[in-house]
């Protein structure tokens, strides 16, 4: 069951339901470097620097479980294990866009 089924959607529920999709300290960056493809968990890690390997891990499982993120695990020894964005994922590139540029003009003194 999809989270946004909880909603009856009225008012500013929309807004809630998808904050909530995306809400935790990590979630944004996380989909915002894998909006540049594939990336493998230390290489998300060092991405996004002074995240703990369990914070990590609690973030990229809830971004699985709701349909965000694909995990691709490969029968290997030692395991190898790639995350990428699902269509959904996909589907929040404009507004991960939108938001890094937003933050970008406020921390280049362009606030307006």
């Amino acid at each position: 069951m999809d989270r946004f089924d909880r909603y009856d959607c009225s008012g500013g529920c929309p807004v809630e339901a998808g904050l909530e999709q995306i809400s935790g300290k990590w979630k944004g960056l996380v989909i915002y470097h894998l909006l540049g493809g594939t990336m493998r968990f230390n290489a998300l890690s060092r991405a996004l620097g002074t995240v703990t390997q369990r914070s990590l891990t609690k973030q990229l499982r809830e971004l699985e479980a709701d349909g965000i993120v694909h995990r691709k695990i490969f029968a290997e020894v030692p395991p190898r294990v790639e995350y990428s964005l699902t269509d959904k994922g996909q589907a929040l590139r404009p507004v991960i866009e939108a938001l890094a540029d937003w933050g970008r003009d406020r921390a280049m003194g362009q606030a307006g």
